[in-house]
């Protein structure tokens, strides 16, 4: 699924930066198994793996944070001590600590 999200990306930028052409020359000069033996296509593949690695890693570390709020108010801690200690907002710590329904 990545591969494809990879090369709509790849599409994209060759669109915008070849607007002289209509998609169909386009797609006849790059051919997609062509495309991909690239440098370029596997250079842009590579740094699409790594800065979606980073962005499940933020995410994980964000719900990681999120799930940790409510056992912290049951050690006593306040809002504002929990929204410091894990560097967020407080809006985002009343959130996750009302209860889920």
């Amino acid at each position: 699924m990545r591969e494809g999200l990879t090369v709509r990306l790849i599409e994209t930028i060759l669109i915008y930066k070849l607007l002289q052409l209509s998609q169909e020359e386009i797609g006849k000069m790059f051919e997609l198994n062509d495309l991909r033996q690239t440098r370029f296509f596997q250079d842009v593949f590579e740094e699409g793996k790594k800065q979606g690695k980073q962005e499940v890693f933020e995410e994980a570390k964000q719900e990681a944070k999120l799930e940790v709020i409510p056992h912290l108010l049951a050690f006593g801690f306040s809002i504002e001590q929990i929204a410091q200690a894990l560097g967020l907002d407080e809006q985002l710590v009343r959130q996750a600590a009302q209860p889920k329904s």
